[in-house]
């Protein structure tokens, strides 16, 4: 691996994405594990969460002193490259087994 590799690693999906896999995954996690899992920290996984729900892409449910989300299937992507694909598919396609 070249020194350029190790100085800036990248990633075929962004933290957004990463997230709502997360939240995909565990409806009832916490964004601490979610933090720990993507590798961010809570504020970034509390900022992104934000951006999903503001975006329509995940619904936030309060259950007593916790949050429950809910995943919008629909939701359509964003990038010019995939407009109008809905994220569903792209879920199923990382859903983890179990």
């Amino acid at each position: 691996m070249s020194s350029r590799e190790e100085e800036k690693p990248w990633h075929f999906l962004t933290n957004h994405a990463q997230v709502l896999l997360a939240i995909a995954d565990d409806p009832d996690t916490r964004l601490r594990d979610v933090a720990q899992i993507v590798g961010i920290t809570e504020r970034a996984a509390q900022r992104i969460v934000a951006d999903l729900v503001e975006t329509s892409y995940v619904v936030r449910e309060r259950v007593g002193r916790r949050n429950r989300y809910r995943i919008n299937r629909e939701a359509k992507m964003r990038h010019e490259a995939q407009l109008g694909k809905e994220i569903g598919p792209l879920l199923d396609l990382f859903a983890t087994e179990g």
